[in-house]
Formats: C-alpha cells, sequence, structure tokens
C-alpha cells in the first residue's frame, strides 16, 4: 500500500525521505515535488524499476526517461564529454528548469528506454528532491502522470494517475510553478530547442551567445 508523507512537517519529511530512499534502492517508485512539476523516480541504474516507471504511465520505450541529478559535478560520469556550451548552461540555470539532451558515457550500465545513445538531465531546483538524489544517486524521473494526461502539480493530482503503482508519495505542497522544465539538445554542431518551458528562449541565447533565431525549436524526444 502506497504511504503519503507531508513534506512541510519536520517528523513526516523525515520518514518520507527515509521511506523514500529505501524504496528507490529496492528497486520500487516514489512520486516526488520538484521546481516544475511533480515527477515519478525510479533508481536510474536499475532497468527493472525503470521498466515499471514506463508501465505505471503506460508509456512505451520510444519515449526514454530523463534523468535528475543532485549536483553539477556528477554529470561528469554520466557524459561522453561535456562541451563548453553545456558547462554554460549548467552555470546559468542549474538547479532549475533547464533539461540537457547530451551524449552519454558508452560505460553507463543503464538501460533507460531507446536513447540512441543520448540522455536528457537536470538538475532540479527542490529541496525535497535534491536531498533525496544526493541521498541515492541520480533518478529516473519523468511527470508523475500517465501518458496522455495532465501533468501533476499536487500530490493528490499525481496518486489520482498513479495510485499504488507507486510505493512512496513525498507532499511537497503544489508545484511553484507548475511548467515543465526547457529541453535544449546539445547532441548536434549547434544547440536547438526541443521544447520551450521554464528558461526562455532569450535566456538561454544570452547565454551562449547565439540569435534567438538560431536556436530552431524542432519536436521534443
Amino acid at each position: 500500500m502506497s504511504t503519503v508523507y507531508d513534506c512541510a512537517d519536520l517528523s513526516s519529511r523525515a520518514a518520507g525521505m527515509s521511506a523514500a530512499a529505501g524504496s528507490l534502492k529496492a528497486g520500487r517508485l516514489v512520486v516526488i515535488p520538484t521546481d516544475t512539476l511533480y515527477g515519478i523516480a525510479a533508481d536510474a541504474f536499475d532497468g527493472d524499476a525503470v521498466s515499471a516507471l514506463l508501465q505505471a504511465k503506460r508509456r512505451g520505450r520510444d519515449m526514454p526517461v530523463p534523468v535528475l541529478v543532485g549536483s553539477w559535478n556528477t554529470i561528469d560520469g554520466l557524459v561522453f564529454s561535456v562541451k563548453p556550451q553545456a558547462r554554460e548552461l549548467i552555470r546559468a540555470f542549474w538547479p532549475g528548469g533547464l533539461s540537457l539532451v547530451v551524449q552519454q558515457a558508452p560505460s553507463l550500465a543503464w538501460d533507460l528506454g531507446n536513447t540512441r545513445g543520448t540522455v536528457m538531465l537536470r538538475m532540479p531546483l527542490h529541496p525535497v528532491a535534491l536531498e533525496l538524489l544526493r541521498e541515492v544517486g541520480p533518478l529516473a524521473v519523468s511527470s508523475a502522470n500517465v501518458s496522455g494526461q495532465p501533468p501533476a502539480d499536487t500530490v493528490s493530482a499525481a496518486r489520482e494517475q498513479l495510485g499504488e503503482s507507486v510505493n512512496v508519495y513525498l507532499d511537497g505542497g503544489p508545484s511553484e510553478h507548475a511548467i515543465a522544465s526547457t529541453i535544449v539538445d546539445l547532441t548536434a554542431e549547434s544547440p536547438r530547442i526541443l521544447r520551450s518551458g521554464a528558461v526562455s528562449t532569450e535566456d538561454i541565447a544570452e547565454v551562449l551567445g547565439v540569435s534567438v533565431e538560431s536556436l530552431s525549436i524542432g519536436a521534443a524526444q
């Protein structure tokens, strides 16, 4: 049976963080608050848990699961080569609402879906999410909703859709911004925006020193 923990209460938060960490390490699913929307999380290096996450969302492997990290330095072990553009965007917008699609390190023993050698990374600006990430390491996290349904901006909305497929729900209150992250693809010669969201195209262009027009907007993968 799933349990909801109120992270506004210190004792409940401590119990919830312990339960969430234990559940993730045991291959179970957890719903967490982030600075954008609520997410459903699994241990990024547990293929069965990631498969369970996709099943809970009723989503196929053709839409691979992004990964959240708890620090800037974590990406050095996950990425084939961190481009200067990636460093600039990380310094400017992490933690925050910017997701980066990069070439993953070929040695990584994980299965996030049909990634074609890439991974989408983000460091969230939320104390509950960051504490959990620093406790258990990188997490495969997707929006806490059934595919095709509205994304969850409260824990109750997430639980209504995902129910008992999730072991622990961490309630961080309503999402402050309730808008998805901006996705920037850095795998090609020139960066491009795959999805507009929490970070504006103008701000990204300013950091990269390019024109807004050069950041062609394509379909999110």
